[in-house]
């Protein structure tokens, strides 16, 4: 069986039909759309011959065996967030399915090959990222905090977990799941404008940024607001105001690409009469260099106890989640951009913003690479999310010239 790159381009949008409506994809993970999705992914792959598993954090596994038990794992996750785009995290999976059907088709591999969905990349429902990779990577030290998680309903994650047949107590056992693997190869969507605005369809990513993730806790006192003066408040929202608005000359000042993002503010007692008592802020922070990153957490903290002072509230921070940047694999970077300029003529490097699996399975110890697709506007998390279609058959391409190279590479 050929490569068939309009294929995955077919099948894409097939899932989209299946499981998104007029607002984008409702593929959020522990939820029975999601599995909707797992159990049609289990019918595209059935033909492969590959052998399916689930292991202990939720993550489905196909696994098509080789001459060698060392296996070249291809991944993706088939979740999305809340009316999401058609492509971010599905292409991976589509893609790495369409390459695993090629390599069944020519008789036994030299390696294993397996094609791995990982559960609840996005962390829509409960707030934490990469969650099945992380578990499998054995990075997941907080299952304390996860057995405290609730979504917007009230619902426990563990509780969520249990509806789906993962036992939290259980999901770092999955960590087995990495022992035979040789390198990890995963392909995305750029979820930004680079290689947009250098009218390139295809880029190889160096590594993912560090994230640090805190709630900024900002207390004060709750008065009438039609009798309380403006210069006796103490507004806790004013504090997270003014902190929404710093963290963008403190990103410029660090550089290099920073981020940060005041992703949320949650006021109470949340009524137009009164002054806010207390406001819940999210945050987000990223950078690729670690001293970079801490320098710009430690700005951003500094600013908010100035802002405090100065509105006579009181600040609190809470790390919600963290993660250090990862390098990915030299030598199988120098693989994807001879992949890329096969296919393309010209590849581009550039680190990646987003979080993505891959970061997981590189801490693990993997040797790992990604490739990234151009996305139209920059936009991703949303259904106005899109890359044209001759850029999406290029990429599965990239990716079927870098898992054959690959594996010639592990088998010499």
């Amino acid at each position: 069986m050929a490569l068939n790159p309009a294929r995955t381009v077919a099948e894409l949008e097939e899932l989209r039909e299946l499981t998104g409506d007029e607002n984008g994809a409702q593929r959020v993970a522990w939820t029975d759309t999601w599995e909707t999705a797992r159990e049609w992914l289990r019918g595209k792959v059935g033909e492969t011959g590959a052998t399916e598993q689930i292991d202990e954090a939720g993550n489905q596994w196909f696994t098509l065996a080789g001459a060698s038990e060392r296996a070249l794992l291809i991944g993706g996750h088939i979740d999305s967030v809340p009316n999401g785009g058609w492509l971010d995290g599905s292409l991976n999976v589509m893609a790495g399915a369409e390459v695993l059907r090629r390599i069944a088709a020519e008789g036994r591999p030299p390696l294993t090959v397996r094609l791995v969905n990982w559960a609840d990349e996005e962390g829509a429902r409960f707030g934490r990222s990469l969650f099945g990779s992380s578990a499998a990577a054995g990075s997941m030290a907080d299952q304390k905090e996860l057995r405290r998680r609730r979504d917007a309903n009230g619902v426990a994650l563990p509780d969520a977990l249990r509806e789906h047949g993962v036992d939290l107590e259980r999901a770092t056992e999955a960590r087995s799941q990495l022992e035979s693997a040789a390198a990890y190869l995963e392909l995305h969507i750029e979820q930004g404008p680079v290689l947009e605005s250098l009218d390139l369809p295809l880029g190889v990513v160096l590594g993912t940024f560090g994230v640090e993730r805190h709630q900024v806790t900002w207390t004060g006192q709750a008065a009438h607001a039609g009798s309380t003066p403006m210069d006796k408040r103490r507004d806790a929202l004013a504090g997270a105001a003014k902190l929404a608005l710093e963290i963008r000359p403190i990103a410029a000042e660090v550089g290099g690409g920073a981020v940060c993002t005041s992703g949320s503010v949650v006021c109470r007692p949340g009524i137009v009469t009164s002054v806010v008592e207390t406001a819940e802020q999210l945050l987000d922070q990223r950078h690729l260099d670690a001293e970079q990153l801490a320098r710009l957490l430690a700005l951003v903290k500094e600013a908010s106890e100035r802002f405090a002072r100065e509105e006579d509230i009181e600040v609190s921070w809470e790390r919600i989640w963290s993660i250090e940047p990862i390098l990915f694999d030299d030598a199988l970077i120098e693989l994807a951009d001879e992949s890329i300029r096969a296919v393309s003529g010209t590849s581009h490097r550039l680190p990646s913003g987003p979080l993505h699996d891959a970061a997981e399975v590189a801490r693990a110890g993997v040797p790992t690479v990604m490739l990234f697709v151009q996305s139209l506007r920059g936009l991703s998390h949303t259904k106005l999310e899109d890359t044209k279609k001759d850029q999406l058959e290029l990429s599965v391409r990239a990716l079927d010239v870098l898992a054959t190279k690959t594996l010639a590479r592990l088998a010499s």
